[in-house]
């Protein structure tokens, strides 16, 4: 089992920055790729970045890329999804996610352990 805790929402400007982490507690998070994920109102949970187990692979949704970087810290259990260039679109709830798999995967059902959701805020 894998327990991820997600922080770091908030409410910011457009064109600004937000740093989100995700705190991973049970096994070792090392053996889980990761994965953020967010749910605008009214719409599906959909793929945002992806990041595989040593960090040396990366994946971006091509509405984030270039503007949002995935990154992690095994030796403090912690994924991090730092936003820049912030638009009114990318309004939504965050939701962090641990994978067996080996390589990068973006369906939401290749997923086993979620977190809670962190909302982020973007006024234009």
């Amino acid at each position: 089992q894998v327990q991820l805790v997600e922080s770091g929402g908030g409410l910011v400007q457009a064109g600004g920055s937000l740093r989100l982490s995700c705190a991973a507690s049970g096994r070792t998070f090392s053996s889980y790729g990761a994965g953020w994920f967010r749910q605008a109102a009214g719409k599906e949970r959909e793929f945002v970045a992806s990041i595989t187990r040593s960090g040396g692979g990366t994946y971006y949704a091509d509405s984030v890329k270039g503007r949002f970087t995935i990154s992690r810290d095994n030796a403090k259990n912690t994924v991090y999804l730092q936003m820049n260039s912030l638009k009114p679109e990318d309004t939504a709830v965050y939701y962090c996610a641990a994978t067996r798999r080996f390589t990068i995967v973006t369906p939401r059902g290749e997923y086993d352990y979620w977190g809670q959701g962190t909302q982020v805020t973007v006024s234009s």
